[in-house]
Order: C-alpha cells, then structure tokens, then sequence
C-alpha cells in the first residue's frame, strides 16, 4: 500500500504540473511555464527513482509489478528498464574496484598514473569530458535523448536489450506523436524539454555525487570488498528536507548500496536506528558543489584529486 501512495503522490502532481505548463504557454506566462519546469523535474526524477527501486526488486513485493511499473516509467523517463536494470546492478556489483571500471553507466575516473601515461591529445579529451559544462549540460542530454536509444553496451547480451529498447523507443514515439497531436508541436517542446533537460542534469549531477567525492574508497580487485565498497565508496549526501523528498532519499545511497532491497522510503529509519551511518561519507548540499573539480584518482594519496592538485604533487614528488 505504501508504494502505492508514494507512486501517485509522484505521478498526479507530475500530469498535473505538466498540464498547467500547457495552459500557461497559451496565456503567454513564459517565465511561470520556464518556473514550474522545475518542480516537474523534481516529480520526474522521483519517478525515475522509483524505477530504480523497482529494478532492485525493492519497491513493491512481487517482482512482476516491478518490471512492468519499472517498464511504464522508463517510458516517461527515456529509460529501457530491461537494459538498465542489467547495468546498474553491474555497478552495483563494481562500485569502487579500479580493475573492473568501466560498468553500468559509471562515471569514467581515471587514476593520476593512467592519465599521465595517455598521449596529449587523449589527456585533452578525458579533461573535456570532466568540464563542468560537458558533465552535466551536454552529457545528460547524450546520455537520455540519444544513447539509451541503441544498446550499444549490451551487443553480446542477447535479445533482451535489444526488445526492452525497441519497445521503449516504439513508446515514446507513440506518446511524443500522440501528444505533439494533441496539445500541438511547440507547446509540447516548450513544455517538455526543458523538464527533461533538467531531470535528466538533476540525475547525472545525483549520481556524480554519490560515488566521485573526497573521501570515496577505490581499490584494486585484490583488496576491494563488496560491504567496504558499499559503505566507503557511495556517500551520504545529506541534503535539506524538501530535496531529500524530490530525490526519494537516494542521498542515504551508502545505505543503498549495503543493502538494495530496501525501499527509499525505509532508509530514513535505518539511519534512525544506525546512526553511526550518519557520519560515513557525508557531504552536505554546499560542499558538494567544490566536488566538480574532482577528476583523478591518486592512489599514492588514497583519494580523488583534481588536475591542479594532481600537477602540484607530481612538482612534489619529482622534488
């Protein structure tokens, strides 16, 4: 019953936003209909964290209505549920191990030695790809609208990626049209676009945060430990009330990581009744915006560093 709730108090104020959107194009409030894109960014990513949970099972009881709640809203979200169900547990199954990088949609972190070995010109694109601008504006758009459309990633995986993505895209195509019909073609854009830009910047920036901060655990496959990983590799992004709602507390994502199974709306109380967690890998909403500059793992120093602090131990260490 309780994720019952917790879809439709998601999904009703989402249809209902996006409707008022639609109207006020047509009374001309643009700034209001550019306001209200994002609340219905915040309902669209709660929807995608639903999703989320019903891919680890967790969400409702039977893991039926799991996939096939998880497969209507990755519909909404531009996500093939099948696809990506498969690969987040491969990150789940990876976090933190620098020798099986490179797994369910991680973001790429290369370690100080890697990136110093690379030829110039290799080193000018991992540091184009860690800008700011093309992490979180460009990226998430590559990302939603064009890459989860092929599953490139999963061409030895068999029939499945590929059905789960076709019958995705074949959705969205019948809802883009049947709403382009209805409301009209610019209104639908003006409406949509900017919420789905803006979900999908919320969703990249979320899971930046969790897994690429200051004191993460990396460790090679000889050391690395699947609770160690969980605990120490995934923070614990302590955000104010209202954000923590939005985000389905997917900030407790060490908390996550231990144990998958339980629904975002139960991990507030496994923090209540552990609070010891509370102080594991916490970063607050203002510290997590100095996190961008992080790029490179230095394992001398057993942290994440970023090209200036890399270049400064390096003068040091040849010193």
């Amino acid at each position: 019953m309780r994720s019952v709730v917790e879809l439709l108090i998601t999904a009703i104020p989402f249809v209902a936003i996006w409707a008022a959107m639609w109207a006020i194009v047509y009374l001309g409030y643009w700034p209001l209909c550019f306001l209200l894109a994002i609340p219905a960014a915040g309902f669209l990513v709660r929807l995608f964290l639903i999703q989320h949970d019903c891919g680890h099972g967790a969400f409702f009881r039977h893991r039926w209505l799991n996939d096939w709640v998880g497969r209507v809203i990755g519909v909404f979200t531009l996500t093939p549920y099948d696809v990506w169900r498969r690969d987040h547990a491969m990150h789940h199954a990876t976090t933190g191990n620098l020798d099986r990088r490179g797994g369910g949609g991680e973001i790429r972190t290369l370690t100080v030695d890697e990136y110093l070995a690379l030829p110039w010109w290799r080193r000018v694109q991992y540091r184009l790809y860690r800008h700011p601008f093309v992490m979180f504006a460009l990226g998430p758009t590559f990302v939603f609208v064009l890459c989860q459309r092929l599953p490139l990633g999963s061409m030895r995986a068999g029939w499945l990626p590929w059905t789960s993505t076709m019958a995705t895209n074949a959705a969205i195509a019948v809802i883009v049209i049947g709403m382009m019909w209805f409301v009209g073609v610019v209104p639908f854009l003006v409406v949509h676009v900017p919420i789905m830009l803006l979900a999908a910047t919320i969703g990249v920036w979320l899971f930046y945060v969790q897994h690429q901060f200051d004191n993460v655990a990396w460790a090679r496959d000889a050391n690395w430990d699947v609770h160690e990983a969980a605990l120490h590799g995934s923070s614990f992004y302590d955000l104010p009330s209202v954000l923590r709602w939005f985000t389905a507390n997917i900030g407790l994502h060490h908390i996550h990581h231990l144990n998958s199974r339980i629904p975002y709306y139960r991990l507030r109380q496994v923090l209540r009744e552990h609070p010891e967690l509370g102080q594991v890998g916490r970063v607050t909403f203002w510290k997590s915006l100095r996190l961008v500059r992080l790029a490179l793992w230095d394992e001398y120093q057993q942290r994440m560093v970023s090209f200036r602090e890399m270049r400064a131990a390096r003068r040091k260490r040849i010193a």
